[in-house]
């Protein structure tokens, strides 16, 4: 059963208080009235018949028949009124209450707006593309220092403190990423000078050649952190470009690596946003699928096309089985499936996770569905140009 609003349930405390403070008035009125009422006159239409029947004096059983008729006539008048008092009372309380619960209505949405101003904020900040977009954002409620104007300065404290984290967080990536590759650069070119040499033994040989595969891996992942940390932030690079032709060009760089066919049915599908994170995108995709892939007869299906009103890339693989409980895993930073942290072999775990942002920062999704005997249909959603 739905809930009623707290400006419903206000307004019926309101309007349920006001009707019981006039029903409590008008017992009251009721009893004092009831108490402080004067005795009647009478009509003579009331005594006519008595005094008609009476030659001078006033017999006793006279007189007990016009104290009678007195009486009566006065607890009729008195009835009359009380009853007269509860009927137009009520019905005056009535027509109020119905008054005071409108008027109670437009007064508890005047009470509420802040709180309405800061749930729109709230949201606008929890539907951002990527976590830690729009904390930007402040309230900067107006009016009297009341409570609401409390919560509100401190709803707008705390987000420019998790605004403050988030910045320094991305900051830190980027930096760290950058003075990396300075040492990289250099260890890559001592081993290659090294190796290169004309009086190396083969064991120097083999050794720089180690050094220089694991020198690439970890320039990879400096790159990977690099790509992640920029597709958290506000796109500044926008242009229209179409996903097919974006798919046809990394296609055609990994046609025959791993040995596997490669089938692609490309269909216009133009958005606007960032050429290279796009094609970064792509390329993490269709790696992902070369990669985790069957030894033999192994097949990548890529597809681009218009569904919806959006723009959809679908990339498809055979490959190992993969629980549908543990799809949501793969999206994770430096994490494959059952939540196993990367250790070294194939890759950092960062593909898909960069691919997601990706999507994020141009106002799409990715989804990933297993298929039937193993591998993946992974489909990125963006919006059409």
């Amino acid at each position: 059963m739905k809930r009623l609003s707290l400006r419903a349930r206000l307004t019926m405390i309101y309007g349920g208080l006001f009707l019981v403070a006039g029903l409590v008035l008008l017992g009251v009125t009721y009893v004092l009235v009831e108490q402080r009422v004067q005795p009647f006159g009478l009509a003579l239409r009331d005594v006519k018949p008595v005094v008609q029947g009476i030659d001078g004096k006033i017999t006793g059983d006279q007189a007990e028949q016009l104290r009678l008729i007195v009486s009566k006539a006065q607890d009729e008048a008195r009835d009359q009124m009380l009853d007269s008092l509860l009927t137009q009372g009520g019905v005056a309380l009535g027509l109020v209450s119905v008054v005071a619960i409108g008027f109670g209505w437009l007064v508890a949405g005047r009470a509420l707006q802040p709180l309405h101003q800061i749930t729109g904020t709230a949201r606008r900040i929890a539907g951002a593309d990527v976590a830690g977009r729009g904390l930007h954002e402040r309230i900067s409620l107006s009016g009297p220092g009341d409570e609401v104007r409390e919560l509100a300065d401190t709803f707008d404290e705390m987000l420019g403190r998790l605004d403050r984290s988030f910045d320094g967080q991305r900051r830190f990536v980027a930096n760290a990423s950058h003075e990396l590759r300075t040492p990289l650069a250099l260890n890559r070119s001592l081993i290659e000078l090294a190796v290169s040499r004309p009086g190396a033994s083969d064991d120097v040989r083999r050794l720089g050649e180690s050094l220089l595969a694991v020198n690439e891996r970890h320039e990879r992942l400096i790159d990977g952190l690099l790509t992640l940390a920029d597709s958290e932030n506000e796109l500044t690079a926008r242009s229209r470009i179409d996903l097919a032709d974006v798919a046809d060009h990394v296609l055609d760089q990994a046609v025959g690596e791993g040995g596997r066919a490669v089938t692609r049915e490309l269909a216009p599908a133009e958005v606007v946003g960032d050429p290279v994170l796009l094609e970064r995108l792509t390329t993490n995709l269709v790696e992902n699928a070369l990669r985790h892939n069957v030894a033999t007869g192994g097949w990548v299906g890529v597809g681009t096309a218009v569904r919806d009103g959006r723009a959809t890339l679908t990339v498809s693989n055979t490959g190992p089985v993969v629980p549908a409980y543990d799809v949501e895993t793969i999206f994770e930073p430096f994490r494959r499936l059952s939540g196993e942290r990367i250790g070294g072999g194939r890759g950092f775990g960062l593909g898909l996770s960069i691919v997601r942002a990706v999507a994020r920062a141009h106002g799409g999704t990715v989804t990933a569905q297993p298929r039937e005997g193993g591998g993946l249909v992974v489909t990125v959603s963006l919006p059409l140009a």
